[in-house]
């Protein structure tokens, strides 16, 4: 009884879907794509870990874009999401925190994410930010990071740990409350919510006020009708597609593109 209490705290603190209602997609868009993709390896301390890259069709060099997994990992849906940066015109690159492990379900996909330990995440982040600025001859040396779900918050966490970080897009993941942390970020935090779901945008006011007293850039923007995870639940092609996080999905991309143009 208590072993399954935790996992449903767990699965509710990361706002995520049920295990019977979790189903993967995205490889129509991957199989598709005219850009691309490959698999690298990346050293992380003691072990090699893979990252998803995509390129964008370019001329000249691009900025690069770390993209961190929701609490189901390196799914075919993040790695379709790679491709539309890519078409947006970053170099995405996705490490896989989970190192190849494959999940049934949602519920164990969440178990083995959020065990992963806070100098686990920064190892793969930092090596992957090393791969990144030294290993990618397509990149223009301007690094940026984004996240989704558990993952949003280590974008915004990330933004503090490494000051080439130009600017972290953290999609409804916790923000930071850490006044130490936050002014040790160098570059703005773009932060996209959802409009029903408390659970984090409950911690935004705090952020703001540290992120203004601390003289930095935060723009967090809620978007009407939308639930946790809109990015995913509101593509047309999530067979658990949910209409106003459709809505909600269109605006946050329109924005999201005009940002990228600014790095």
């Amino acid at each position: 009884m208590k072993r399954a209490l935790v996992t449903l705290a767990i699965l509710l603190s990361a706002g995520s879907l049920f295990a019977q209602e979790y189903k993967d997609f995205g490889k129509d868009r991957l199989n598709n794509s005219p850009r691309h993709a490959e698999w690298v390896d990346i050293k992380a301390g003691d072990r090699t870990i893979k990252a998803f890259v995509v390129y964008p069709e370019r001329k000249d060099k691009a900025p690069v874009m770390i993209v961190i997994q929701e609490i189901f990992g390196l799914t075919d849906w993040l790695r379709s999401l790679c491709d539309e940066l890519a078409e947006a015109g970053v170099i995405a690159i996705a490490p896989d925190f989970l190192n190849g492990q494959k999940f049934e379900d949602g519920d164990s996909a969440s178990k083995a994410t959020s065990a992963l330990k806070p100098e686990e995440i920064k190892a793969v982040l930092d090596a992957t930010a090393d791969y990144a600025l030294t290993k990618i001859p397509a990149g223009n040396g301007t690094l940026a990071v984004c996240g989704f779900c558990r993952g949003g918050g280590w974008a915004f966490n990330y933004a503090s740990e490494n000051p080439k970080v130009k600017a972290a897009y953290s999609f409804y993941g916790t923000a930071l409350d850490d006044p130490a942390k936050i002014a040790k970020i160098v570059g703005p935090v773009y932060g996209f919510y959802g409009e029903n779901d408390e659970r984090v945008n409950a911690t935004i006011p705090k952020a703001e006020e540290l992120m203004k007293a601390a003289g930095k850039k935060y723009e967090p923007v809620i978007y009407k009708g939308a639930g946790h995870g809109f990015m995913r639940s509101g593509e047309k092609a999530n067979p658990n597609f949910r209409e106003g996080d459709g809505k909600a999905r269109d605006e946050a991309w329109a924005r999201w593109k005009t940002l990228l143009k600014q790095l």
